[in-house]
C-alpha cells in the first residue's frame, strides 16, 4: 500500500533522526570520561545534569530538523544539499544550547563533551543519511516496494500520474491498468485498458494494492458517482489533484473541520519557528537597540526640533504583514508640510530635506523610533521594507507577485537593502530580493542581513 508505505517510512526517518543526540552524546560521553584519550576530567560529573541537557539538546534538535527539513523523506531522496542542511540545523542547535547554557549557571559541563557531541551529531546526521538512503533503495530494488496500482483515466494527466507513480523512489509502483473513463480519448495506444462495467472482474484476484483516480477539474463534479462505481475493488483509493499548476513539496493537505484544503501559498510566518524563534529575536534586539541607543535617541529629538518647525516623528500609514495597515515611526527628515501626501520616493538632492535630515537619512539614524514598531509587533528587525498605500495599490498593477512580500512581516532592514536596492532604484530589482527572502527565510539569514547591514548601512549610495 502507498500510504502504508509512506507513512513507515516517515516514522522510520523522525525516530532515527530524534535519536541522533543520544548517540552523539553517547559517544562523546565514552571518549572524554571512560577513556584516557584526553586529559581527565577534574571536575565530579552528575549524570542528571547531563541528562537534562541531553534531554533540551533533544528537543532543540527537533524543532531545528524539523525547520530544515532533515525529517523529510522527499527532501532527502529526491533532492541533494544534505550536508548544508545538517550543518545548520546542528549549528543552530547548539547555538541555542551555549545560549541557554550561558544564563543557567547552575551547572557546569565539559567544553570538549559538548563540541565533540555538536560534531558527533554532524557526522551522525549524515551517516543516517547514507544508511537510509542505501537501505531504502536496498528495499526497493528488491521488489519489496513495488505496488499494484489501477489509473483510473486515460487521458495525459493520468499518463503524468502514471510516469511519476513509476519513477518514484519513495514507493515505486507498478501500473497494473487504467480504466477509461466515457469519453475519454487514450493518450497513448500501448496501454492495459479496462472498462467501468469490467469493474467486478477486477475486484477479487488480481493483485491491485491501489487505485489512484487521475482525473481533470472538469470531472470533479462525477467524483461521488466514479466512488460509487469504484467501490466494489477491495483497496484504497486516492485521488491526484490537478490544480493546473506545479505544486512543490511545499504544499500540503490539511483538514478544518470538515473541510479538506490544499496549500497553494504557504509563508514561513505560519511556522512556530518564525512566530517563536523570530519575534523571540526582535523583542530582545529591539529592546538592546533602544536602551543602548536612548542618549542618541535624545541628542536626534532637540535636533530635529531646532532644525525646523513641525514635529519629531515623521508617522505615517504603512503595508505591512498580510496586506494590514499600520503607524510606522520615523524621525522627520523633512520640513514639515500638513499636505504633502507622501506618494514618492526621497530623491537626490531632494528639496524637502533639512539639513539635519540628510544625515539622518545618510546614516539611517531616521529608522531608530521604527525599533518601537518592532516591539508593538507591527514589524520585524529584517523583513521586505514597508510601503505606503499608494505605492503597494501602484506597484501590485504593474510588478509581478509584489504582494507576495507581504507573506511576511515587513522590517527595518532586509535582503534588498543590504544588496543596494533602495531608495529610487529598480522595483523590479527589489521585489526579486525581497521574495528570495520570503522564499529562503531562515533565522541564520537574519543574522547575516543584521550583520550586512551594520557593515553597509552607513555608505550606502542610495540612502539620501
Amino acid at each position: 500500500m502507498i500510504r502504508r508505505r509512506l507513512k513507515s517510512a516517515h516514522f522510520l526517518r523522525k525516530l532515527s533522526v530524534f535519536l541522533t543526540p543520544l548517540a552523539a552524546f553517547s559517544l562523546a560521553g565514552y571518549i572524554r570520561f571512560a577513556t584516557h584519550l584526553l586529559p581527565r576530567y577534574t571536575s565530579d560529573i552528575d549524570a542528571r545534569q547531563y541528562f537534562g541537557l541531553l534531554l533540551l539538546t533533544t528537543i532543540l534538535w527537533a524543532i531545528f530538523a524539523e525547520h530544515f527539513e532533515l525529517t523529510s523523506i522527499e527532501n532527502y531522496l529526491l533532492v541533494g544539499r544534505k550536508i548544508r542542511r545538517a550543518l545548520k540545523a546542528c549549528l543552530a542547535t547548539y547555538v541555542a544550547l551555549l545560549a541557554v547554557a550561558f544564563f543557567y549557571r547552575e551547572a557546569s559541563f565539559s567544553r570538549l563533551f559538548i563540541w565533540m557531541s555538536g560534531v558527533n551529531l554532524f557526522i551522525f546526521t549524515l551517516l543516517l543519511e547514507s544508511l537510509f538512503i542505501w537501505l531504502w533503495e536496498r528495499s526497493s530494488s528488491r521488489g519489496r516496494g513495488g505496488f499494484q496500482v489501477l489509473i483510473v483515466g486515460v487521458d495525459e494527466l493520468a499518463m503524468r500520474v502514471a510516469d511519476s507513480l513509476v519513477s518514484d523512489r519513495i514507493a515505486p509502483c507498478r501500473i497494473k491498468g487504467h480504466i477509461r473513463i466515457p469519453g475519454q480519448v487514450c493518450a497513448r495506444e500501448d496501454l492495459k485498458l479496462y472498462e467501468l462495467s469490467q469493474i467486478e472482474e477486477l475486484a477479487i484476484g488480481n493483485g491491485i494494492d491501489d487505485v489512484v483516480i487521475a482525473i481533470p477539474p472538469t470531472l470533479l463534479g462525477e467524483l461521488k458517482t466514479l466512488r460509487q462505481q469504484l467501490s466494489r475493488l477491495c483497496v484504497p483509493m486516492r485521488l491526484a489533484l490537478d490544480v493546473g499548476e506545479e505544486l512543490d513539496g511545499q504544499h500540503r493537505l490539511f483538514s478544518v473541520g470538515n473541510l479538506l484544503m490544499l496549500d497553494l501559498e504557504r509563508t514561513p510566518a505560519e511556522s512556530v519557528l518564525y512566530m517563536i524563534l523570530k519575534r523571540a529575536f526582535d523583542l530582545v534586539f529591539s529592546a538592546s537597540v533602544l536602551i543602548c541607543a536612548a542618549p542618541v535617541f535624545l541628542l536626534i529629538a532637540v535636533a530635529v526640533r531646532l532644525s525646523s518647525p513641525g514635529p519629531i516623528f515623521f508617522v505615517q500609514d504603512r503595508v505591512g504583514l498580510n496586506g494590514k495597515l499600520f503607524r510606522m515611526y520615523k524621525f522627520r527628515t523633512m520640513v514639515y508640510s500638513p499636505t504633502e501626501t507622501y506618494t514618492r520616493w526621497t530623491l537626490k538632492d531632494d528639496p524637502r530635506r533639512t539639513r539635519v535630515g540628510r544625515f539622518l537619512r545618510q546614516t539611517a539614524l531616521d529608522e531608530l523610533p521604527q525599533f518601537f514598531n518592532v516591539l508593538k509587533g507591527d514589524m520585524s528587525i529584517v523583513g521586505p521594507r514597508p510601503e505606503g498605500p499608494f505605492l503597494v495599490k501602484r506597484f501590485m498593477q504593474s510588478v509581478r507577485d509584489y504582494n507576495r512580500r507581504h507573506h511576511l512581516k515587513v522590517g527595518i532592514t532586509g535582503w534588498a537593502q543590504v544588496n543596494g536596492w533602495r531608495g529610487n532604484t529598480s522595483i523590479e530589482k527589489r521585489i526579486e530580493y525581497d521574495l528570495y527572502y520570503v522564499r529562503h527565510w531562515t533565522l541564520s539569514f537574519d543574522l547575516l542581513i543584521v550583520a550586512l547591514t551594520v557593515i553597509r548601512g552607513f555608505s550606502d549610495k542610495n540612502a539620501y
